[in-house]
């Protein structure tokens, strides 16, 4: 895929190619160095500014030929580490530069954080970069890519940065394939085959990391699409996806609707479904606002998204949504209207929206309730097709009543015919407006008087009496057709406020959903512009912050638009602007508008009371640490104290004269007493240093089978049943020394404590891909799934009896201190029963 954002100029901006890979292994750096040679076979200026070759000869063999800049050592916390020149590589200026891993995190102490930020100096420079990332390293698929392989991967690059490049190609490889080429030894060492084979590279998680790479590069292709369109003012239907777009109306026949919609998208990969309600001035006959929250529940379980569009024209509101959201099929029930209302108001909304659809595919769907609604609304504003069908049907219908009248065979009175003109007046009333039903009265009256007030087939009127009777026809004709008229209009504006307050409804329910769908959730910002672009039918919506002209968010319809739109501004409180692009908007829809800006506001007001919120939380948790510390060590800080008191206290009096076997016995007390009272302070200090952000690591290549040693020594039985298995093939951690064996001698004394008598603790430890996964197990009584997370806070004492073991800071110091160092520490079950406590730390680049 290929996206071109600029122009060659004299101060041009690098172009940046990156090559996506699926999973580790699939060649990525392999494909690089190929185009990099390429390149420079056509003369360009190649550099190497960082390749990670991870032992791979084959990729090692690549880099013959090309000019390497050499790394940068920098030097934390008293280790060496090589990182890529970025000075070195912008006062070489190359055509081209490579960059391997563009999610890396940097040593700290350089220039950037981040991989990705050294490489936008790059292309800033005017420097060509080609570049590396896999999938799991997108930052929007973090939490999925964790929820498939059971990893968290902490060196994330946002997705923007990879949007961004000019050139994206996926470096895809079967999972079989992949997994052949890793039992060959082509991906990693021979001692790591397995474990990777059995965890992170099995079928079914390259499978998902696989669909997960090819839909997000299609998407980046679709973005591709649309801004092509645009800028070519492409407006026909492109079928390369399938979009279907269902229109409810609120009616008994909506979820026929839904679920037939979502058939047709699900039968190819990569379909969309998107539901659309059109609200209107004249309201919509049959509309339930229950109805409408249940299919939208509907939609939304299917995977599809729910929209609101406020339109007069619900034939052109519909494609004007199915074509701005590039929809290649739409689907609308049969009509619900019976033939008398198919006969009053002409083609319904199915048959029109057909006759304009033009490329885009209509689907008519039958359903239980067609032709068994009600007469269409009387409460409509009267369209120019009605209007003309009003004054058409003012000059017809009395005609056609007089031929039909005088045809009888037996004469009506004349108060029976002056009535059924009546009907027929308030008839074109309602179809055509008051205009209309003067015309029909003023013909009916003259139609009245030629051939049925004596004498007839002349306009003279012979008696008084039918003089008056012509009168009062006349005005109470009038008089019920301005009556029909203006109950017309002011059902229309009453039609007008539901559809409106229909529109705030759903706004109100998106902002309480918030933008990840679960209540109370994130900001609704995003969500209220996504709500607001789609319901007024406009091409883009931001919001632009009034001191900075910053844009804080933004929804768009997708692509750049032309610059001939219509902008219209709304205030958003005194700090924002509301930025809206696509159509002119009349006033009434604009008083809609003004409540939306309401609610971003609020939104607003929301998001920094939560900022507010989320300082004050630490402050909080600090009190309450402070609480449960002083509730928990009012004994256990007692019990020592007191005990080496007392002994000092015994060796110190001048009235007793003890042997020394009893002064080593009160002397080894108070040495035991105050190792206890030391453990315990250290413990307190390092826990209120990591609530305070304020603990300082010093990181380094440390082995297991010497730190773990040192952590049995220091416990309080150095000979308790500890067995240590098959540590000296593990590949160093990075961590803090001094801080490992802390964690460590914490999590087997907590082992100790619970493991059945007799048993062993367990310690074993093996690598996975970029880590160590250190578990210690006992066979214990194990803890119950519900109380997992409960044994890592502080001062718990979970299924302790003895409240003289300690204040229940162990398990939570040890994970906090875990996490520090880039690791976790997580509960498992021993297989056979009993509790594994796996301790995951980042594993040491071995070599400089």
């Amino acid at each position: 895929m290929a996206r071109d954002l600029g122009s060659d100029t004299p101060a041009r901006r690098g172009r940046l190619r990156v090559y996506l890979g699926s999973a580790p292994g699939v060649g990525k750096t392999y494909r690089m160095l190929d185009e990099a040679r390429r390149r420079q076979e056509r003369g360009a200026d190649v550099v190497v500014g960082y390749i990670e070759c991870h032992g791979r000869r084959h990729t090692e063999g690549m880099l013959q030929g090309l000019d390497v800049i050499p790394r940068l050592t920098r030097t934390y916390r008293e280790s060496e580490f090589r990182e890529m020149d970025v000075d070195a590589l912008l006062a070489r200026r190359p055509t081209v530069a490579l960059v391997d891993e563009l999610a890396h995190t940097n040593i700290p102490g350089g220039r950037n954080a981040k991989r990705w930020q050294d490489i936008e100096e790059l292309l800033a420079a005017g420097i060509d970069v080609i570049t590396t990332v896999n999938i799991q390293h997108l930052e929007s698929l973090n939490d999925v890519v964790q929820k498939i392989t059971g990893i968290p991967q902490r060196e994330t690059v946002p997705d923007d940065v990879v949007r961004r490049a000019d050139q994206i190609e996926l470096v895809d490889m079967a999972p079989q394939a992949l997994r052949r080429r890793m039992a060959h030894g082509n991906v990693y060492k021979a001692e790591k085959v397995d474990a990777a084979l059995s965890n992170y590279f099995r079928v079914g998680n390259l499978t998902a990391l696989r669909e997960l790479a090819l839909l997000w590069v299609a998407g980046r292709v679709d973005e591709g699409l649309r801004d092509y369109r645009v800028q070519h003012n492409i407006d026909r239907v492109w079928e390369t996806r399938e979009r279907v777009v269902v229109a409810l109306t609120g009616g008994p026949e909506g979820e026929t609707l839904v679920r037939r919609a979502a058939r047709i998208s699900d039968r190819t990969a990569g379909g969309e479904l998107l539901a659309v309600h059109v609200t209107r001035s004249d309201g919509l006959a049959g509309a339930s606002p229950g109805a409408l929250a249940t299919q939208r529940q509907l939609v939304e379980s299917l995977g599809g998204s729910y929209h609101v569009v406020v339109g007069d024209d619900i034939p052109t509101a519909l494609l004007s949504f199915a074509r701005a959201n590039h929809a290649t099929q739409l689907v609308l029930g049969t009509s619900r209207r019976g033939r008398i209302a198919r006969f009053l108001t002409g083609p319904g909304i199915g048959e029109t929206t057909v006759d304009a659809s033009e490329d885009i595919d209509v689907h008519m769907v039958t359903h239980e309730f067609t032709g068994r609604g009600r007469l269409p609304s009387l409460g409509r504003r009267h369209s120019r097709r009605r209007t003309v069908a009003g004054f058409t049907s003012g000059l017809v219908l009395p005609c056609g009543l007089t031929a039909l009248l005088s045809e009888l065979p037996h004469s009506l009175n004349l108060t029976t015919v002056a009535l059924l003109f009546q009907l027929g007046v308030v008839a074109v009333a309602l179809l055509g407006g008051a205009a209309s039903a003067l015309m029909a009265s003023l013909v009916a009256s003259l139609l009245l008087n030629y051939y049925f007030i004596p004498p007839v087939h002349t306009f003279t009127i012979g008696e008084p009496n039918n003089v008056i009777a012509l009168v009062v026809f006349a005005v109470v004709a009038l008089t019920v057709s301005t009556v029909v008229d203006r109950a017309t209009r002011q059902t229309g504006r009453a039609a007008r406020a539901t559809a409106e307050a229909e529109a705030l409804s759903t706004l109100a329910g998106s902002v309480l959903r918030g933008h990840d769908g679960s209540p109370g959730g994130g900001s609704a910002i995003p969500t209220l512009l996504e709500q607001s672009r789609t319901t007024f039918g406009l091409d883009s919506v931001a919001l632009l912050s009034r001191e900075s002209g910053e844009v804080m968010a933004r929804s768009d319809a997708g692509g750049e638009r032309a610059v001939d739109r219509d902008i219209t501004e709304v205030p958003v409180g005194t700090d924002a602007l509301l930025i809206l692009s696509g159509r002119r908007l009349p006033a009434d829809e604009q008083r809609v508008l003004t409540a939306f800006a309401a609610h971003v506001a609020a939104a607003l007001e929301r998001d920094r009371l939560a900022a507010v919120a989320a300082e004050i939380e630490p402050i909080k948790a600090a009190d309450r640490m402070r609480t449960a510390l002083l509730a928990a060590v009012s004994h256990d800080l007692r019990t020592p104290l007191a005990a080496a008191r007392a002994s000092v206290g015994s060796l110190r009096s001048p009235d007793v004269e003890f042997s020394a076997e009893d002064q080593a016995e009160l002397l080894a007390t108070a040495d035991e007493s105050l190792v206890k009272l030391t453990r315990l302070v250290d413990n307190l200090l390092d826990m209120s240093r990591l609530q305070a952000g304020a603990l300082t690591l010093h990181l380094a290549p440390v082995h297991l089978d010497e730190v773990l040693p040192r952590a049995l020594d220091s416990l309080e039985d150095p000979d308790a049943p500890v067995q240590l298995v098959d540590l000296p093939a593990v590949p160093p951690v990075l961590a803090d020394p001094p801080l490992l064996e802390r964690v460590l001698a914490n999590v087997i004394t907590n082992a100790l404590r619970h493991n059945a008598p007799g048993a062993p603790v367990l310690v074993t430890a093996g690598a996975h891909l970029d880590q160590v996964e250190i578990r210690i197990a006992d066979r214990g009584p194990g803890i119950p799934a519900a109380d997992r997370d409960r044994v890592f806070l502080p001062f718990q004492r979970l299924g302790d009896t003895d409240n003289t073991t300690g204040v229940g800071l162990g398990l939570a110091l040890s994970r906090g201190l875990a996490e520090a160092m880039g690791g976790t520490l997580e509960v498992e079950d021993t297989p056979g029963g009993g509790t594994t406590m796996l301790l995951t730390l980042p594993a040491a680049e071995e070599g400089p």
